[in-house]
């Protein structure tokens, strides 16, 4: 009889909740734009002001977040202060593993 229950519950048996809830969360899109709203919040926090609000990050590719800037002089200044860019990125976003940065410029960013 327990061999009967076994099979019943399927081959690879109960899934924790966290399992399930992550599956959710990936099936709906939410993880990704919770993964944004973070990226979002960490550039803002490794940048001055007046930069965060000419800027704003993209996605992660290889290592690499692209960044849309209003002006070439944003992309100058982030390539002054880049180092310690990265430094607070790879800190507040271990996961992300972002290696480097790359500047594209933008018409608009979305409002800081």
């Amino acid at each position: 009889m327990a061999k009967d229950q076994d099979r019943s519950r399927g081959a690879s048996g109960p899934q924790s909740i966290g399992r399930i809830v992550s599956r959710l969360l990936s099936r709906t899109g939410y993880d990704r734009e919770q993964g944004a709203d973070q990226m979002l919040s960490a550039w803002k926090a490794a940048l001055p002001p007046t930069l965060a609000a000419h800027s704003r990050p993209g996605l992660v590719r290889r290592g690499v977040l692209e960044v849309f800037v209003t002006h070439s002089a944003i992309v100058q200044e982030l390539a002054f202060l880049k180092p310690a860019v990265l430094a607070s990125l790879q800190k507040q976003l271990p996961a992300a593993g972002i290696t480097d940065f790359r500047c594209r410029l933008s018409e608009s960013v979305a409002p800081s």
